[in-house]
């Protein structure tokens, strides 16, 4: 049988050991995570310009260019992931494809970005029905704006920006499985908020 004291005593630094690290990720003016520098709540959200695919009004998936400028007026989730065609990756696309009528619903927008290249992104739209856009990311500099680059990937990340471009709502190291519910729930809190 272990010794308790050795147990407690472990327990005790582990936890001391990360509130220390706490302590050093999150400071005052800018909070760290994992990937970088996460821009703040309640500031504007970091711009991108980025090439991708997208449905056009036909519903065919193709090519696409987009900024943060084409959401102006329109809530935005914006969420980073890793690589597609894995499995996590997999799930939370879906999460977003199942729950897009609902999104759309309250006037919001589901674009997805990674370093993946276009081509990548046009089958994995094909093969999973994705109606959304996703952005090709390759060398991370828009993914490094939202602390959320691990290179070579994006790390899964998701930020939720209102309809004048302001960062409302981030999730960090996000779990794929119900993760697009937790984006939505938030975002009918903040939308009831707003009309307050």
């Amino acid at each position: 049988m272990p010794d308790r004291s050795l147990v407690v005593n472990r327990r005790a630094f582990l936890g001391g050991a990360a509130l220390a690290a706490t302590g050093l990720l999150l400071r005052p003016a800018r909070a760290e995570a994992m990937g970088g520098s996460l821009p703040e709540i309640g500031k504007p959200a970091p711009g991108f310009d980025l090439d991708g695919v997208a449905p056009a009004a036909d519903g065919e998936v193709g090519p696409t260019h987009l900024t943060k400028g084409d959401f102006q007026g329109r809530w935005l989730a914006l969420y980073f992931y890793p690589k597609d065609f894995t499995s996590g990756c997999t799930l939370e696309a879906r999460g977003f494809q199942r729950d897009l009528a609902a999104f759309h619903t309250r006037q919001a927008q589901v674009v997805g970005v990674s370093a993946d290249d276009p081509e990548a992104h046009l089958s994995f739209c094909g093969s999973e029905g994705l109606a959304y856009p996703l952005l090709s990311d390759p060398g991370g500099a828009v993914s490094r704006s939202y602390g959320s680059w691990l290179a070579p990937f994006s790390a899964r990340h998701t930020f939720l920006i209102d309809p004048d471009g302001v960062l409302r709502a981030s999730w960090l190291a996000v779990r794929p499985s119900g993760h697009s519910q937790e984006v939505l729930a938030e975002l009918t809190r903040l939308q009831g908020e707003a009309s307050l």
